[in-house]
């Protein structure tokens, strides 16, 4: 390895470094708008007089969209390319944000709140932008600087906007804070769109061979495929079911809904088969071999990792409020700390991954995200303000290192499909964060956080299944010469 390629250069704002900074400055502020609700929740809640039931619902529906969305997104990303998709996403998500902010009736407000789940999709673009500039050797911590200070926009959020909802003041402050940020990515849209480009200069952009669904390379890859599938559908399929309990879907609405999932998994499949049909008479050529074992597992560490962090990240603001008897700001405040981690677990995740093992790293941060987890579940209004702080942010250093650790891998797995692979991933954290939301609607905050706990046990089960990346990488270019990137 070169000296050049040993060095990282985080205060560089040339080639590749400005790049970086560019594309996760525009995740900083998708999750700003993402989770622009939380730290306001309680103004939210008085505004509409909304029951307890009714915040869960709003924080479940905020993650419901982006299960699709990821899926979608890294279809377009590795087709047209991370700076359109990017800067279209961001223009799309801007007029979703003022919708919720000018909401009139709760109905408004939960619709308006399940389309911006769609804006959550950004993550999976800047995977693949970030895999483009950067070599092997420093992809790790160049997508955990990505994924660490994009994610950090909840708990800028969680510290800026209660008291920018006070500076516009009155009851309607909250909606002005909220608004304030949709106008933030609208003009970053065109930021983004004039001072990126897909690829460092002279570089091939690779596509998928196919579109339509992602490539895989044997038969049993397929069917396993297929079943990885299912819950995908399945989370939107027990949000469908919890807004039928609450009364706000009918029986025959939910009915429909579910005839039109399994009829977009049946399209889905027959999308598949027709990118994968040639497997079933030929065999794969070796060089563009993968496994998908390696893509499943990455799918339920993330399920666990992020997943989690979306569920928290929503619910710790109103957990700490409620919990300690604190103001709005106050709450926000701390339960910032959650998220703050970020600029640093997650980048120290992926710097460990390309240091010291892609394997190892995941097993230690899924360890410590089952002690941190229960250690949380012990928290209640007998404890020390800052002990809680303490527990909460040790928990979320592992949360987000393992997030880290395993988008350090994702696009060693097979490069031109790294945006479908993300995807897919990204999917998972937030089916993860449905099926935790959904759970949290039904017992405490200290049981919440123990199901985690436990579900972090059984993913460090499948991370031991793992095969570490070592070897190189095979890309055909476009002329059919062969180029081989060193992995390990």
């Amino acid at each position: 390895m070169s000296a050049t390629q040993a060095s990282f250069n985080f205060f560089s704002f040339k080639g590749k470094y400005r790049v970086m900074h560019l594309t996760w400055f525009a995740f900083f502020l998708t999750f700003v708008v993402w989770f622009s609700h939380a730290p306001l929740m309680a103004s939210i809640r008085e505004t509409f007089d909304l029951t307890t039931q009714q915040v869960k619902i709003i924080l479940i529906l905020n993650v419901a969209l982006t299960i699709p969305a990821r899926i979608i997104i890294g279809m377009l990303v590795d087709h047209y390319g991370p700076r359109k998709v990017y800067s279209s996403l961001l223009l799309l998500s801007s007029f979703a944000c003022i919708f919720f902010a000018t909401a009139e009736s709760f109905e408004t407000l939960a619709i308006a709140r399940f389309m911006l789940g769609f804006v959550g999709a950004g993550f999976v673009i800047g995977i693949r932008m970030i895999s483009e500039w950067f070599p092997v050797k420093q992809v790790g911590l160049a997508e955990g600087i990505y994924g660490g200070w994009g994610n950090f926009g909840s708990a800028a959020a969680a510290l800026t906007l209660p008291s920018l909802a006070l500076f516009y003041g009155g009851d309607d402050g909250w909606r002005y804070a909220i608004g304030t940020t949709g106008i933030m990515i609208f003009i970053y849209a065109f930021v983004y769109f004039n001072t990126v480009t897909d690829t460092p200069e002279g570089s091939t952009y690779f596509k998928p061979n196919k579109t339509g669904g992602l490539e895989v390379t044997s038969k049993g890859d397929f069917f396993f495929y297929l079943l990885m599938n299912i819950p995908l559908y399945a989370a939107l399929a027990v949000l469908t079911w919890k807004l039928t309990t609450l009364a706000l879907l009918t029986s025959s609405a939910a009915t429909f809904i579910y005839i039109g999932l399994i009829a977009v998994y049946a399209f889905q499949t027959y999308k598949i088969y027709q990118v994968n049909a040639h497997i079933f008479k030929e065999s794969v050529p070796e060089i563009h071999k993968y496994k998908f074992k390696q893509v499943a597992i990455l799918d339920l560490s993330y399920m666990v990792t992020f997943g989690s962090e979306l569920a928290v990240v929503s619910m710790l603001p109103l957990f700490f409020l409620d919990t300690f008897e604190i103001s709005q700001a106050t709450a926000g405040m701390l339960a910032s700390g959650y998220a703050f981690m970020n600029l640093v677990a997650r980048p120290t995740g992926g710097w460990f991954s390309d240091k010291f093992g892609r394997k190892k790293t995941l097993i230690i941060a899924m360890c410590g995200l089952a002690v941190g987890y229960f250690l949380m579940s012990q928290i209640n209004s007998n404890w020390m303000i800052p002990l809680a702080v303490i527990v909460t942010m040790s928990c979320s250093f592992f949360v987000q290192s393992g997030e880290g650790a395993v988008f350090a891998v994702v696009p060693l797995v097979q490069r031109r499909l790294t945006g479908q692979i993300a995807g897919m991933a990204g999917a998972y954290g937030n089916v993860g964060a449905v099926c935790f939301l959904t759970i949290f609607s039904f017992v405490s905050a200290q049981t919440f956080f123990l199901v985690i706990a436990v579900a972090s046990i059984f993913t460090l089960l499948a991370v031991m299944f793992l095969d570490e990346p070592k070897g190189t990488m095979t890309e055909v270019l476009p002329d059919g010469t062969v180029q081989m990137i060193e992995v390990a």
